[in-house]
């Protein structure tokens, strides 16, 4: 196959990350990787030939035109977090600016990272995403409504990962995984709870083996007859859907907790708590507490491709992690 020409900003990011290392370790593709500080870099990116490195951020993407004209691919991680003015120039201005300046006869496609959190539970935007989400997922709900108007629009394919899990020592951690270890110290206190909630997760590992397949299989384009939106790419990112009792079940028994009875935690009571504590919530938040099922219809994965999935069970999530079974915290015991 035909080494392709691919542009990659956020590599330094945890997704960016398994991303970049993946392309450089198991294609021979040309990467040109935009990033604001090549110290952050986990990986060998002198490991082979063809990689090159270009020191700065989206605020600057105009200077990149020419070099941009002659991409095959171009795959946007990069993000912006927090501070409104930063996050909806870099996540709509300058992200739109980019793909603006790519070649729509040379470009084979564009994989722009989104998030799950602006798509309801039949993939179509949420509209409360746009009313009352953070700046970040107002930014990707204002992005992803401007896409169909590019030149660019018919080779994007929009990717919407779920809740992110990843990282190790070379890698940044994601927002989800460097809390797993704190999660897991209360199971002894929420398994005496349920709760009605379900939501999809996958490991950066695995998004990184769909971009991979993505960029020698672009995925064909779908319409939306039953609604009126223009016919797009739109790819969720996750495994099966689980619910928070099959997630704390799961979590128990990989644990050594035992489940004698839970207790309804039902939302009126959250809502106690919330001001008997005093907790600061936002509008997103007070949203996401009512409408707790963050679930999306066929959730991509590397297993829809044929391909092996790193990470697809919470045992799977808890032993990346670095947590032990209780079986296996026993044996050392007995072995010190």
């Amino acid at each position: 196959m035909t080494p392709k020409r691919i542009f990659l900003t956020g590599a330094s990011g945890c997704i960016g990350h398994y991303i970049t290392e993946a392309l450089i370790t198991e294609t021979e593709h040309e990467l040109y990787l935009l990033v604001r500080d090549p110290d952050k870099l986990g990986f060998d990116y002198e490991a082979r030939s063809g990689i090159t490195i270009f020191q700065g951020d989206l605020r600057e993407i105009s200077q990149f035109g020419n070099l941009l004209k002659t991409m095959d691919v171009a795959i946007l991680t990069a993000t912006a977090w927090g501070g409104a003015a930063e996050v909806f120039d870099i996540n709509v201005i300058k992200t739109i600016r980019l793909m603006e300046l790519l070649n729509p006869k040379m470009c084979e496609q564009v994989i722009y990272f989104s998030t799950s959190s602006i798509l309801d539970r039949n993939n179509q935007l949420l509209r409360e995403a746009g009313q009352l989400g953070t700046d970040y997922i107002r930014s990707k709900y204002d992005c992803l409504r401007r896409l169909s108007k590019l030149a660019i629009a018919p080779k994007i394919t929009t990717l919407f990962p779920t809740l992110v899990l990843g990282g190790d020592e070379n890698k940044p951690y994601s927002h989800l995984s460097s809390g797993i270890t704190d999660v897991a110290k209360w199971a002894s206190l929420v398994r005496w709870f349920r709760a009605d909630g379900s939501f999809h997760f996958i490991h950066a590992q695995d998004i990184a083996q769909v971009v991979r397949y993505l960029v020698d299989h672009p995925y064909p384009m779908e319409s939306n007859e039953e609604t009126d939106e223009e016919p797009t790419k739109r790819l969720v990112l996750g495994n099966q859907a689980i619910t928070v009792n099959q997630f704390v079940e799961q979590g128990c028994d990989y644990l050594g907790q035992k489940i004698y009875f839970r207790l309804p935690l039902y939302s009126w009571l959250a809502n106690i708590l919330i001001v008997l504590f005093r907790i600061q919530m936002s509008a997103w938040d007070r949203f996401c507490l009512k409408y707790r099922h963050f679930t999306h219809q066929n959730p991509i994965n590397p297993g829809t491709f044929g391909l092996p999935t790193y990470c697809p069970t919470l045992s799977d999530v808890l032993k990346i992690s670095g947590i032990q079974r209780r079986r296996e915290q026993r044996a050392r015991s007995g072995e010190q």
